[in-house]
């Protein structure tokens, strides 16, 4: 058994009933908006990878070890 296009009509006028068409068109708009702000984040990001430069340490900072405390008697 396959879903017919009559399926899809009867849960879509389902949905549009539930939720309001405003509701929707709204709902969709807000995924617009995050679709583009992530395709903006990452455009973003591969520019800052060509720009980064690397950090070069003259000396690598070495531990000191720990004091251990001696009780006095």
């Amino acid at each position: 058994m396959s879903i017919g296009i009559w399926q899809i009509a009867i849960v879509g006028v389902i949905i549009v009933l539930l939720f309001g068409r405003g509701k929707i068109s709204e709902l969709m708009g807000d995924v617009a908006k995050g679709i583009k702000s992530f395709k903006k984040g990452l455009a973003e990001d591969d520019s800052e990878e060509e720009t980064a430069t690397t950090i070069e340490h003259s000396e690598t900072p070495v531990a000191e070890p720990v004091k251990k405390k001696t009780e006095a008697s």
